[in-house]
């Protein structure tokens, strides 16, 4: 599926139930082989056993962790499609207004840029005066 945002088309992949199946076989399969090189380099069953669950653990802490600041940072999937999305519809949007509208539009920003122009140094000398 391409989603075009504006100026660069966006491949968005999702994953299908087999991805998920296959991830879970390959984290399974790793703990198999970190089991079996364990015992490789000499360590008993129970010790190698414990010693790969704990490098699963860590693995999956250190997976989950990618998770978590995708999530804080909002640089997830949904959160670019978002924005993408609303990038797309202004543009569109701006595309289907008329010339008048948009000098209006022009016009109403400008206004609010000279507006925050002349509060901000307002605030640049009340923070000086603290």
């Amino acid at each position: 599926m391409t989603f075009s945002a504006g100026r660069k088309p966006l491949e968005i992949k999702t994953m299908r139930r087999i991805d998920a199946i296959a991830i879970m076989v390959a984290f399974f399969g790793f703990g198999g082989f970190a089991f079996w090189m364990f015992r490789a380099y000499g360590f008993d069953t129970t010790n190698a056993g414990v010693w790969s669950q704990v490098v699963l653990v860590g693995v999956l802490i250190a997976w989950i962790s990618t998770y978590v600041f995708r999530a804080v940072t909002q640089t997830m999937t949904y959160n670019q499609q978002l924005d993408d999305y609303k990038k797309a519809v202004l543009a569109k949007r701006l595309e289907e207004m008329s010339p008048e509208e948009r000098n209006i539009l022009l016009a109403e920003v400008e206004a609010e840029n000279q507006l925050v122009r002349q509060v901000q140094p307002i605030d640049q000398k009340a923070v000086k005066d603290e």
